[in-house]
């Protein structure tokens, strides 16, 4: 009797109707639309107006693959994105282990210095370096008064100057991904690995890099995909044989040749994917992020 007056009870109870949406779709749909307006759609623009005007044709890839010029510029922009990721890896990584092992009032403290050149358009942070680097800047005038030079050098319109700016533009996107990494790491690890008997380079080696790998991996693609699409300071700080494929490309825009630097618009955008397909692959890290969390 208890079994069938709960079974009608159950039949008479009107049924929660689940939402046909997912609420978390509802919170991300402006983000979606967002990007769908004014990321996808330019970039489906482009790819298309790479191979449709002035008709349908593949002529403009076929340029690409003929004239070496272009895959000059594109071993040139990969290059220099490759150095410069290295040697802000190498800058940054010991900048964030140090804030990472700081008490957090002092570190905070820190972390203002490596985001205050957020506060700077990048713009600005290129003339810097051009009236630093300048035949009569600031550094050229040390050399002189040191006695280390009778003339100035020149330093500006140089690789070297375009190394020292990007490194400099895009330390803090490296510094960031690793300090997050590192302040993760559990410190007692280290002092348990201390405590039996390991050195400090052992304990670095064995403990503190790979837990670091996230940060590492997140920071060398986050460099790297953003020096691939330098233009403002290669441009100002560079000479024509550090021509970047950015660079190019507003060239061609500028001679309204928008079939051939939408082509090199593609190129660039399958360099990006590319890297970034390499790291998933290689470094695996999609993987790494999936143990770190765990």
């Amino acid at each position: 009797m208890a079994t069938e007056a709960g079974g009608a009870v159950a039949a008479v109870a009107p049924r929660v109707a689940r939402p046909a949406v997912p609420p978390g779709l509802l919170l991300v749909l402006p983000l979606l639309l967002y990007l769908l307006v004014l990321y996808a759609l330019p970039v489906a623009g482009m790819m298309l107006r790479s191979v449709a005007e002035p008709h349908w044709t593949l002529a403009n890839y076929a340029a690409l693959l003929h004239d070496r010029i272009y895959a000059l510029v594109l071993w040139i922009t990969l290059r220099i994105s490759l150095v410069v990721t290295i040697v802000v890896l190498l800058l940054g990584y010991p900048v964030a282990y140090m804030l990472a092992r700081l008490p957090p009032a002092r570190s905070n403290l820190l972390m203002i210095l490596v985001l205050l050149p957020f506060w700077s358009s990048i713009l600005v942070r290129s003339y810097a370096w051009m009236v630093l680097l300048g035949r009569n800047g600031i550094i050229n005038q040390l050399l002189l008064a040191s006695g280390m030079t009778s003339e100035p050098i020149r330093l500006l319109n140089t690789t070297f100057a375009v190394y020292v700016a990007m490194v400099h533009v895009l330390l803090p996107f490296m510094i960031l991904p690793l300090y997050a990494a590192l302040r993760g790491i559990d410190p007692a690890l280290l002092r348990a690995a201390a405590s039996l008997g390991a050195r400090p380079s052992a304990v670095f080696r064995r403990i503190v890099l790979p837990l670091s790998l996230p940060g590492i991996s997140a920071g060398c693609l986050l460099v790297f995909i953003l020096a691939l699409g330098f233009y403002i300071t290669p441009a100002l700080v560079g000479s024509p044989r550090d021509l970047m494929m950015a660079i190019l490309i507003q060239q061609q825009i500028d001679l309204f040749n928008w079939p051939l630097g939408s082509a090199l618009g593609v190129v660039l955008l399958a360099a990006a994917l590319g890297t970034f397909a390499v790291f998933t692959r290689v470094l695996r890290v999609e993987q790494t992020f999936g143990r770190a969390r765990a």
